[in-house]
Protein backbone atom coordinates (compact mmCIF):
# COMPACT_ATOMS: atom_id res chain seq x y z
CA UNK A 1 0.00 0.00 0.00
CA UNK A 2 1.26 3.53 -0.74
CA UNK A 3 2.61 5.48 2.22
CA UNK A 4 1.03 8.90 2.65
CA UNK A 5 2.58 11.45 5.01
CA UNK A 6 -0.08 13.32 7.00
CA UNK A 7 1.58 16.55 8.10
CA UNK A 8 1.39 17.16 11.85
CA UNK A 9 1.59 20.83 12.85
CA UNK A 10 -0.91 20.69 15.74
CA UNK A 11 -3.77 22.08 13.62
CA UNK A 12 -5.40 19.07 12.02
CA UNK A 13 -8.04 16.43 12.55
CA UNK A 14 -5.31 13.89 11.95
CA UNK A 15 -6.86 10.66 13.16
CA UNK A 16 -10.09 11.07 11.19
CA UNK A 17 -8.06 11.81 8.07
CA UNK A 18 -5.87 8.77 8.70
CA UNK A 19 -8.89 6.50 9.13
CA UNK A 20 -10.26 7.73 5.82
CA UNK A 21 -6.94 7.11 4.06
CA UNK A 22 -6.72 3.63 5.56
CA UNK A 23 -10.21 2.80 4.29
CA UNK A 24 -9.12 4.12 0.88
CA UNK A 25 -6.26 1.60 0.83
CA UNK A 26 -3.25 3.67 1.91
CA UNK A 27 -0.83 3.55 4.82
CA UNK A 28 -0.99 7.00 6.48
CA UNK A 29 1.91 8.21 8.59
CA UNK A 30 1.45 11.21 10.89
CA UNK A 31 4.71 13.13 10.86
CA UNK A 32 6.49 16.46 11.06
CA UNK A 33 9.78 14.98 9.88
CA UNK A 34 11.27 16.41 6.69
CA UNK A 35 12.80 13.02 5.83
CA UNK A 36 9.54 11.12 6.28
CA UNK A 37 7.67 13.68 4.16
CA UNK A 38 10.36 13.39 1.50
CA UNK A 39 10.26 9.57 1.53
CA UNK A 40 6.46 9.24 1.44
CA UNK A 41 4.63 8.46 -1.80
CA UNK A 42 2.25 11.39 -1.26
CA UNK A 43 1.46 14.12 1.26
CA UNK A 44 -1.77 15.26 2.90
CA UNK A 45 -1.97 18.62 4.69
CA UNK A 46 -5.09 18.70 6.89
CA UNK A 47 -6.11 21.67 8.98
CA UNK A 48 -8.65 22.86 11.53
CA UNK A 49 -8.44 26.25 13.24
CA UNK A 50 -7.20 29.75 12.47
CA UNK A 51 -4.88 30.91 9.69
CA UNK A 52 -2.16 32.72 11.68
CA UNK A 53 -1.46 29.94 14.24
CA UNK A 54 -1.41 27.42 11.38
CA UNK A 55 1.30 29.14 9.36
CA UNK A 56 3.23 29.98 12.54
CA UNK A 57 3.22 26.32 13.61
CA UNK A 58 4.30 25.20 10.15
CA UNK A 59 7.19 27.64 10.08
CA UNK A 60 8.29 26.94 13.65
CA UNK A 61 8.56 23.24 12.74
CA UNK A 62 10.48 23.96 9.57
CA UNK A 63 7.72 22.54 7.38
CA UNK A 64 7.18 25.36 4.91
CA UNK A 65 10.04 24.39 2.57
CA UNK A 66 9.31 20.63 2.66
CA UNK A 67 5.71 21.34 1.62
CA UNK A 68 6.87 23.61 -1.21
CA UNK A 69 9.47 21.03 -2.28
CA UNK A 70 6.87 18.24 -2.26
CA UNK A 71 4.52 20.14 -4.54
CA UNK A 72 7.35 21.27 -6.84
CA UNK A 73 8.59 17.67 -7.14
CA UNK A 74 5.33 16.49 -8.69
CA UNK A 75 4.42 14.19 -5.79
CA UNK A 76 0.64 13.93 -5.21
CA UNK A 77 -0.46 16.48 -2.62
CA UNK A 78 -3.87 16.97 -0.98
CA UNK A 79 -4.78 19.92 1.23
CA UNK A 80 -7.92 19.78 3.39
CA UNK A 81 -9.88 22.77 4.80
CA UNK A 82 -7.31 25.04 6.50
CA UNK A 83 -4.71 23.00 4.60
CA UNK A 84 -6.17 24.58 1.43
CA UNK A 85 -6.24 28.13 2.78
CA UNK A 86 -2.63 28.29 3.98
CA UNK A 87 -1.43 27.47 0.46
CA UNK A 88 -2.52 30.99 -0.54
CA UNK A 89 -0.71 34.31 -0.17
CA UNK A 90 -2.72 35.91 2.65
CA UNK A 91 -5.94 35.72 4.64
CA UNK A 92 -8.50 38.20 5.95
CA UNK A 93 -8.47 36.06 9.10
CA UNK A 94 -4.97 37.13 10.10
CA UNK A 95 -1.84 39.11 9.33
CA UNK A 96 0.69 36.36 8.67
CA UNK A 97 1.72 35.66 5.07
CA UNK A 98 0.54 32.34 3.71
CA UNK A 99 2.79 29.88 1.90
CA UNK A 100 2.12 31.60 -1.44
CA UNK A 101 2.11 28.35 -3.38
CA UNK A 102 -1.17 29.42 -4.99
CA UNK A 103 -1.69 33.06 -5.95
CA UNK A 104 -4.75 34.59 -4.34
CA UNK A 105 -6.32 35.50 -1.01
CA UNK A 106 -8.54 34.01 1.66
CA UNK A 107 -11.71 36.03 2.24
CA UNK A 108 -14.55 35.97 4.78
CA UNK A 109 -18.15 35.29 3.91
CA UNK A 110 -20.22 38.47 3.82
CA UNK A 111 -23.06 38.28 6.39
CA UNK A 112 -26.53 37.86 4.90
CA UNK A 113 -29.92 37.72 6.67
CA UNK A 114 -30.65 34.08 5.85
CA UNK A 115 -27.26 32.39 6.15
CA UNK A 116 -25.14 31.26 9.06
CA UNK A 117 -21.43 31.91 9.43
CA UNK A 118 -19.60 29.62 9.67
CA UNK A 119 -20.90 27.77 6.65
CA UNK A 120 -21.50 24.49 8.44
CA UNK A 121 -23.09 21.27 7.26
CA UNK A 122 -23.83 19.49 4.01
CA UNK A 123 -23.84 21.32 0.70
CA UNK A 124 -23.67 20.44 -2.98
CA UNK A 125 -20.62 20.94 -5.13
CA UNK A 126 -20.74 22.27 -8.65
CA UNK A 127 -17.88 20.56 -10.47
CA UNK A 128 -15.75 22.90 -12.60
CA UNK A 129 -13.02 20.43 -13.65
CA UNK A 130 -15.02 17.29 -14.47
CA UNK A 131 -11.92 15.47 -15.73
CA UNK A 132 -10.05 15.85 -12.45
CA UNK A 133 -9.28 12.50 -10.84
CA UNK A 134 -10.86 13.85 -7.63
CA UNK A 135 -14.35 13.50 -9.04
CA UNK A 136 -14.13 10.05 -10.62
CA UNK A 137 -17.06 7.72 -9.80
CA UNK A 138 -19.03 10.59 -8.21
CA UNK A 139 -22.43 12.06 -9.10
CA UNK A 140 -22.42 15.37 -10.97
CA UNK A 141 -23.34 17.43 -7.87
CA UNK A 142 -22.08 15.51 -4.84
CA UNK A 143 -22.96 16.46 -1.27
CA UNK A 144 -20.01 17.09 1.06
CA UNK A 145 -19.52 18.45 4.59
CA UNK A 146 -18.25 21.98 5.26
CA UNK A 147 -17.17 23.91 8.36
CA UNK A 148 -15.63 27.30 7.48
CA UNK A 149 -16.08 31.05 7.77
CA UNK A 150 -13.43 31.89 5.18
CA UNK A 151 -12.94 30.80 1.58
CA UNK A 152 -10.16 30.99 -1.01
CA UNK A 153 -10.24 33.26 -4.02
CA UNK A 154 -7.51 32.24 -6.48
CA UNK A 155 -6.10 34.86 -8.81
CA UNK A 156 -6.36 32.37 -11.68
CA UNK A 157 -9.95 31.06 -11.80
CA UNK A 158 -8.81 28.16 -14.00
CA UNK A 159 -7.38 26.42 -10.93
CA UNK A 160 -10.86 26.03 -9.43
CA UNK A 161 -12.01 22.40 -9.50
CA UNK A 162 -15.37 22.92 -7.77
CA UNK A 163 -17.51 25.71 -6.36
CA UNK A 164 -20.25 25.86 -3.72
CA UNK A 165 -23.05 28.35 -3.06
CA UNK A 166 -23.88 29.61 0.45
CA UNK A 167 -26.71 32.14 0.45
CA UNK A 168 -26.07 34.34 -2.58
CA UNK A 169 -22.30 33.80 -2.46
CA UNK A 170 -20.64 31.28 -4.77
CA UNK A 171 -17.09 30.47 -3.70
CA UNK A 172 -14.25 28.07 -4.47
CA UNK A 173 -14.71 24.66 -2.84
CA UNK A 174 -11.72 22.86 -4.38
CA UNK A 175 -8.67 23.55 -6.51
CA UNK A 176 -6.60 21.30 -8.75
CA UNK A 177 -3.41 21.95 -10.69
CA UNK A 178 -1.15 19.15 -11.88
CA UNK A 179 -0.22 17.11 -8.77
CA UNK A 180 -1.75 19.65 -6.35
CA UNK A 181 -5.29 19.14 -5.09
CA UNK A 182 -6.96 20.86 -2.16
CA UNK A 183 -10.51 21.05 -0.85
CA UNK A 184 -12.37 23.39 1.50
CA UNK A 185 -14.74 20.69 2.72
CA UNK A 186 -13.90 17.68 4.88
CA UNK A 187 -13.76 14.44 2.87
CA UNK A 188 -13.15 12.49 6.09
CA UNK A 189 -16.58 13.71 7.32
CA UNK A 190 -18.39 13.38 3.99
CA UNK A 191 -19.51 9.75 4.21
CA UNK A 192 -19.23 7.64 1.04
CA UNK A 193 -18.63 10.64 -1.21
CA UNK A 194 -15.65 11.71 0.89
CA UNK A 195 -14.28 8.19 0.97
CA UNK A 196 -14.50 8.03 -2.81
CA UNK A 197 -12.57 11.31 -3.11
CA UNK A 198 -9.85 9.92 -0.83
CA UNK A 199 -9.88 6.66 -2.82
CA UNK A 200 -9.42 8.66 -6.03
CA UNK A 201 -6.43 10.42 -4.48
CA UNK A 202 -4.92 7.10 -3.37
CA UNK A 203 -5.49 5.69 -6.87
CA UNK A 204 -3.50 8.59 -8.31
CA UNK A 205 -0.72 7.89 -5.81
CA UNK A 206 -0.64 4.24 -6.88
CA UNK A 207 -0.33 5.28 -10.52
CA UNK A 208 2.59 7.58 -9.68
CA UNK A 209 4.34 4.86 -7.68
CA UNK A 210 3.89 2.34 -10.49
CA UNK A 211 5.10 4.73 -13.20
Amino acid sequence: MPVIAVVDYEMGNLHSVCKGLEKAGATPKITHSFKEIEQADAVVLPGVGAFDPAVQHLRSRGLEQPIKDTIASGKPFLGICLGLQILFESSAEGTQPGLGIVKGKVKRFIPEPDITIPHMGWNQLEIIQPKSIMWEHLPSQPWVYFVHSYYVEPTDPQIRAAIVTHGTQTVTAAIARDNLMAVQFHPEKSSNIGLQILSNFVAQVREEVAA
